[in-house]
């Protein structure tokens, strides 16, 4: 396992139970309700730590295990990498600490495509150079949280002329009574909030604090870390193809049913940049591609069909008609990657823990619906419409 030399910050301390942030039916994405959770069962970091060797050692190289930033409680952002191809697919979980199922589903992939001879394995490998960040939130992982560990002084430590914006950025956590209680005396950011499209961009006064329509700031060593890799991998191959989000998110509903969402998928975070809506990102517009992230969406949702029977026949479409450059879907959206968002139900873990290896499934098949379509050139054959046909996601049932 490979280390490149970075700051390293103090240690972090784990939390096995405590209230974090879910979300109401109709708050817009980002703005939590205190649950109480516990979360035993799922790859702490140490495990990661653990398991990303093992399948570096029986894979006999064939993934490559990697540090690439730390954490701002100085713990290290691990990077696996597997195959050669010229198709890149760069793949994210845990930027919010208490969404994991994401984390096992990788762990899964890397294992299968570093030691199978398979020729289904050896295809994929030869087609695509897949990059994973199993776990680029760490410091919120251990805590079971959303947001990562970082004070607002730490943050003008950083960047000093951020003294005078006034105050910190909205994607601030410290209250205890809709955050949870481990905010007040550890404050943090939500992490998916900290991008920008401009890559190069470095952090304003005048842009502080913003709002959810805003782009971020990169603010955060973890934003900074996965802006880093994808910026490297656009040095290396000219373009980052696919860029896949893995999340949770509250319990929702198949609309005009009363049938849990086992997994929502999405493909839109921001306005189309050549309509007159987006035209704010038209510096984009030649990059933005809309129709190959709906594709890749579609290959997702016909991996998990083709599983049958509920609950895999309750994947939904997420809610559209986002405005979110700030997150890494938008940004990277905006930068030309086709994208998806995974929001697996049971934001807190509380129903995830119960349907653990069913929910881990469902990401899994997804992922290899992309990946296979990817890599075998069927992705672009799909009728970018059928987005528009997958149900919708509604936030009460219908009874």
């Amino acid at each position: 396992m490979k280390k490149q030399v970075f700051a390293v910050a103090s240690s972090i301390v784990l939390a096995s139970s405590i209230a974090i942030p879910t979300f109401a039916a109709g708050n817009h994405p980002g703005t939590p309700e205190q649950q109480t959770y516990n979360s035993s069962g799922w790859t702490d970091y140490a495990q990661l730590t653990k398991k990303l060797e093992q399948i570096e050692k029986s894979s006999q190289g064939t993934v490559q295990v990697d540090v690439v930033g730390q954490s701002n409680k100085g713990l290290d952002i691990y990077q696996a990498r597997v195959g050669h191809g010229d198709k890149v697919i760069l793949i994210e979980s845990e930027i919010h600490g208490n969404e994991k199922t994401g984390t096992e589903a990788i762990l899964n992939l890397l294992s299968y495509l570093g030691s199978s001879n398979s020729p289904h394995a050896q295809k994929i490998r030869e087609e695509v150079t897949l990059v994973t960040l199993p776990k680029m939130n760490p410091d919120a992982s251990e805590l079971d949280r959303r947001g990562n560990d970082m004070s607002w002084s730490e943050v003008v430590e950083d960047f000093p002329q951020l003294a005078e914006a006034g105050g910190p950025t909205w994607n601030y956590y410290t209250d205890p009574n809709i955050q949870g209680d481990d905010y007040a005396a550890n404050p943090g950011f939500d992490v998916n909030r900290d991008f920008n499209p401009n890559l190069d961009y470095v952090p304003e006064a005048e842009d502080v604090p913003g709002s959810s329509t805003q782009p971020g700031w990169y603010i955060t060593p973890e934003a900074q870390t996965v802006r880093d890799v994808y910026k490297n991998l656009q040095n290396e191959f000219g373009t980052v193809d696919v860029f896949i989000d893995l999340h949770h998110q509250g319990l929702y509903y198949v609309d005009g049913t009363s049938d849990p969402v086992t997994l929502s998928l999405s493909g839109q975070f921001v306005p189309d940049p050549n309509s007159e809506e987006g035209s704010k990102y038209s510096e984009y517009a030649d990059n933005y591609d809309f129709d190959y992230s709906r594709q890749l969406n579609v290959a997702a949702y016909d991996a998990l069909q083709e599983m049958g029977n509920s609950p895999f026949d309750n994947i939904t479409l997420y809610r559209q008609g986002l405005d979110l450059p700030g997150t890494a879907l938008g940004s990277f959206a905006l930068n030309g990657s086709g994208t998806v968002l995974f929001e697996v139900t049971g934001q807190t873990q509380s129903l995830g823990q119960k349907k653990k290896g069913m929910l881990v499934k469902a990401v899994e098949t997804g992922l290899r619906g992309i990946i296979e379509g990817v890599a075998e050139d069927t992705v672009e054959d799909v009728n970018p419409e059928e987005y528009e046909e997958i149900p919708e996601t509604a936030y009460s049932p219908s009874l």
